[in-house]
């Protein structure tokens, strides 16, 4: 429970206030020669009560600058650890687990296993900037509280010991008649020479108080809300949506989704330009090594309306923007960023448009264009319906020479049909389709299709019939809602910073008791070269020539 402690000058203050919020005068001591310690100008401050409850507890540890250091010095090893060996999430088609331990060994291997591959996105390097937010906030409410309520119940006739043990001090004895007033004229005439100064000046009686740029005060604490929003933001990329980092392949003529999003990113061609020998540097030339010059990614970005998530049905999608996408110049489409990042060249089947046709009659029947990403469970040639009862992507055969697929790359495409029309079974005949020559070579299409191969089959008449798919583009897709956010925390923490070293708050005392004894004391919170130059300055427009190296009050620090 807080207390209050009443000083002769009739002021109630809360216990733990070193000196009096109204007059200044030291609490709880005798007469002293030491210097006032005018931190917060001896308000005192909550992390400092005698008998703290628990909450208090959790308050003193965050409110600690000494904790602050050591979180700021943890998050800064955590950051450094992280730059050891790449991030994962940076990685484009590769396995973090076998891809730490292949390429750096055991330390590899150490340093996945301990999840320092992802940093930046783990629980702890999260929790460290968490708590050093906790402790920004709590640090300045623990001081700009009790600051702005000194600041703002300053009295302008402060005690005699508050100003005889301020680090600048002067005394002096005048001939003044206070019943004449010559005493508040004097002071009034000191007012305008500080006035001059563009310090803020108040009077009462034969007393003066005298200030400028008390907004340089705020200055930290403006410098930690820049820093509290910086930290925010930056854990705010954590939340679905707010920001998004994928390096993804885009192969030609197919809608890739982008993860996390309702958008898809097709793809419609790529071209790349390589540097010819007159253009290539010797070493190069000496390599016998080709330089692309210049890559372009002719992207289309489609907004999914309908079926997004659909295994048996294609999406519905809404083109929403087109762009020609080079290196650094990106897509972009609200706040959807997607970057060349590089490219590869791989010929790739995308569809075929093939016939069905009579061996025997030389009828043909099509074309029908058969997908290999994706394909139709159904297609219609003519009278003919052909079911698609099995697809290898990749074939091959297991160890037991059963069909398989060892991947999901059409590599080596194969369809299993039921066709079903005139002259042919009511249940169907079935019939292996290879799309490639190549693979009905190696796999022996003929022999596996038995007597309905000799009487039928699929093919296409031309190349025009084919989609191929010569290049992978490479894109980093980007998103981050919390940039601007960190850019508003930058500024304003550098705006802090400016106020705090540009400008020095600066506060100047005066009172005269009996028109004889003049004493002044001043405060800043640096730059006392300065302070006691203007003092000096304006004490000699009085007539009271001094030397500022004189204003320094010797006492006991």
């Amino acid at each position: 429970m807080i207390t209050n402690t009443k000083c002769e000058c009739g002021h109630q203050n809360h216990v733990g206030t070193v000196l009096c919020e109204s007059c200044g005068k030291p609490l709880n001591e005798d007469v002293s020669e030491e210097l006032l310690e005018m931190r917060y100008d001896g308000v005192a401050r909550r992390s400092q009560r005698a008998n703290p409850g628990w909450l208090d507890r959790v308050w003193n540890f965050f409110s600690s600058v000494k904790i602050a250091i050591y979180l700021i010095l943890a998050t800064l090893v955590g950051a450094m650890l992280g730059t050891i060996y790449p991030q994962e999430n940076t990685f484009l088609n590769l396995d973090p687990a076998v891809y730490y331990e292949q390429t750096y060994g055991t330390l590899g291997m150490i340093y996945y296993k301990l999840g320092l591959s992802h940093t930046y996105s783990s629980w702890w390097f999260i929790t460290l900037l968490v708590m050093i937010g906790t402790s920004l906030v709590i640090c300045s409410l623990d001081r700009v509280l009790p600051l702005y309520r000194a600041l703002s119940k300053q009295q302008i006739r402060k005690h005699m010991q508050f100003l005889i043990r301020q680090r600048v001090t002067y005394s002096a004895k005048l001939e003044l008649d206070p019943e004449s007033g010559a005493d508040e004229q004097w002071v009034q005439r000191m007012a305008e020479q500080l006035r001059r100064k563009r310090y803020r000046v108040h009077t009462d009686g034969s007393a003066l108080l005298a200030e400028k740029h008390r907004f340089s005060r705020w200055g930290p604490y403006v410098n930690h809300i820049g820093l509290i929003i910086f930290l925010l933001a930056v854990v705010a990329r954590s939340i679905p949506g707010w920001s998004l980092d994928y390096y993804m392949g885009f192969l030609e003529g197919q809608p890739v989704p982008i993860p996390s999003t309702p958008y898809y990113l097709k793809n419609e061609q790529f071209t790349v330009t390589y540097y010819d020998e007159n253009e290539m540097s010797d070493k190069f030339r000496d390599r016998n090594q080709t330089v692309a010059k210049t890559y372009e990614t002719k992207a289309v970005l489609y907004e999914c309306e309908k079926d997004c998530n659909s295994k048996t049905k294609e999406p519905q999608l809404k083109e929403v923007a087109r762009h020609d996408i080079l290196v650094n110049k990106p897509l972009e489409y609200k706040g959807l960023l997607a970057y060349q990042f590089d490219f590869s060249e791989t010929p790739q089947l995308l569809s075929v448009s093939p016939m069905l046709k009579n061996k025997k009659t030389g009828e043909q029947f099509g074309p029908f264009k058969l997908r290999m990403k994706n394909p139709a469970d159904t297609y219609v040639a003519g009278p003919y319906k052909l079911t698609m009862k099995s697809y290898f992507p990749d074939f091959g055969l297991n160890d037991a020479g059963q069909p398989v697929t060892k991947s999901n790359d059409p590599n080596a495409p194969a369809f299993v049909f039921s066709i079903t029309g005139p002259n042919l079974p009511a249940e169907g005949e079935a019939f292996m389709y290879f799309p490639r020559e190549v693979d009905k070579v190696n796999f022996r299409q003929d022999a596996i299709n038995g007597a309905i191969g000799s009487q039928w089959d699929i093919s296409v008449n031309s190349m025009q019939d084919v989609e191929i798919a010569n290049y992978t583009s490479f894109l980093n897709i980007r998103k981050d809602l919390a940039l601007p956010y960190i850019w508003a925390g930058s500024a304003l923490f550098m705006i802090g910073v400016v106020m705090g070293l540009y400008w020095q708050h600066r506060r100047i005392w005066i009172r005269i008791d009996d028109g004889q004894a003049l004493t002044l004391g001043a405060h800043t919170n640096k730059n006392w070269y300065g302070l006691r130059h203007e003092v000096a300055a304006a004490l000699k427009a009085l007539d009271l020539p001094i030397d500022p190296k004189q204003l320094a009050n010797e006492v006991k620090k």
